[in-house]
Parts: structure tokens; C-alpha cells; sequence
């Protein structure tokens, strides 16, 4: 159940574990992408799938990735076949490396169990998996080409952006400065500046960023008492 940020929280019951267990949904997103890799990796190496399986991740990634020309196809020519319209959300299950899956999994087990905590895990899977879609289309919209998009990252980025909301919700509640909600979201865009500035610039960030202000829209909506305050906001305009 998600947890109100509107009351104190309780203190801990004798016996109750000290922290809770990250969120089952969150756990089976990072068991299938860190199954995916697994395979990828050990077929890599040759130990299995044969002399075959060495290619297996590019043919994943070309079958599955994400691309500004996926989106032309669908958006502007109207094709809306199942191969197309998958990869809108199955670039998110195919990595680049094991360093790439690894890193991108512990984001997802911290910051889902954050927004699991807060929000619920089934609104913590709507979250990403609309952050993922959307991370998609800010990607082909902006974009020209058949540059790959793939990786969890934009699912990712819109946890942060559902963080980010709860914690703004927290801050204002104790009367202290909202802007510090958003620190995370500005260094982590800080570091991918500098990385650009030093190995150049990677059309990447488009897609977290997209999915970081998907995640932070979806979050006024799922977080507790979210769609009855934004109905009251909306009333009083």
C-alpha cells in the first residue's frame, strides 16, 4: 500500500523489519532485464547458444530498439504493426553491456523502491513503463534518423521525476525550500553535460529528460490524494 506523505510516519511495531523490502513488481522488472543480460552476456562469451549466440545482442537491439525512424513510421506513415509499436516499450529490456544493465538496474531497485513506498507499486510500474513510452516519443520527435535508443534509462529517469514530486510534496509539507526536490534530476544532467563536453554529445539525454517530465506528470496523479488535489486545483482556476 502506498504510504500517505500527508501524516507522520509511524513508529516502527516490536518485530517489524527496519527497512522494507523493495516493491515485488520492481523486483520482476529487474529480474527480467538482468535475465535478458545474463543470456546476452553468456552467449557472448560462447558458453551458450554456440558460435550463434555471439550475436545475439545486436540482433535484440536491431529487432528491438528504439529509433526517430520507428516513430516516423508509426506518427507519419501510420503503421501501427505490433513490431513497431512494441518497441515503444521493449528498448527498455535490451542493455548495451553488463556495465550498462548493472548500473541501470540498481537505479531501478533504489529509486522503485522509493516511489513503490510512497506511491504503491502497481502506480511504481505505471510510472515506468509510461516514463519508458514517453522517453520514446521525445526521442523520435526530436530526432532524425536510425540512431538506436535502448536501455532502461528513461523508465528510470521518470522514477526520479516520481521521487522528485513525493520529496516536493515532503519538503513543502515541512515548510522548507520545494527546489531541493529537483537536486537529483540537475546533477544527474549535469553529469551527462560533462560527459558530453569530454566524449560528446550522446542523443540519449532526450529521452530521460522525456522521461523524467512524464514520470513527474504521471506522479501528480498517482501519488496519495494526487487526483483529487489536482481536480481541486483545476476547480479553482
Amino acid at each position: 500500500m502506498a504510504r500517505s506523505f500527508l501524516k507522520p510516519l509511524p513508529d516502527p511495531s516490536p518485530g517489524e523489519r527496519p527497512v522494507n523490502p523493495v516493491p515485488p513488481v520492481v523486483v520482476a522488472l529487474f529480474l527480467v532485464i538482468m535475465g535478458i543480460e545474463a543470456a546476452l552476456s553468456l552467449g557472448g562469451t560462447g558458453m551458450v547458444g554456440g558460435p550463434a549466440a555471439v550475436g545475439w545482442r545486436v540482433a535484440l537491439i536491431d529487432r528491438f530498439a528504439f529509433s526517430p525512424a520507428v516513430f516516423d513510421y508509426v506518427v507519419e506513415g501510420g503503421r501501427r504493426e505490433a513490431g513497431f509499436l512494441i518497441r515503444f516499450v521493449s528498448y527498455a529490456f535490451v542493455h548495451g553491456s553488463v556495465t550498462h544493465a548493472l548500473f541501470a538496474g540498481a537505479l531501478l531497485l533504489a529509486l522503485g523502491k522509493f516511489v513503490g513506498e510512497g506511491m504503491g507499486q502497481l502506480a511504481a510500474l505505471a510510472v515506468f513503463l509510461l516514463s519508458t513510452v514517453g522517453g520514446a516519443v521525445a526521442f523520435g520527435a526530436l530526432l532524425d534518423g536510425l540512431v538506436p535508443l535502448f536501455g532502461c534509462y528513461p523508465g528510470v529517469y521518470g522514477l526520479i521525476g516520481a521521487f522528485t514530486y513525493l520529496l516536493w510534496l515532503r519538503l513543502g509539507l515541512a515548510g522548507e525550500n520545494r527546489l531541493r526536490a529537483f537536486r537529483l534530476i540537475g546533477t544527474l544532467l549535469a553529469f551527462q553535460l560533462l560527459f558530453g563536453m569530454l566524449f560528446g554529445a550522446n542523443p540519449i539525454w532526450v529521452a530521460d529528460v522525456g522521461g523524467f517530465v512524464v514520470g513527474l506528470a504521471v506522479a501528480t496523479i498517482l501519488a496519495p490524494g494526487g487526483w483529487a488535489a489536482l481536480r481541486a486545483r483545476l476547480r479553482a482556476r
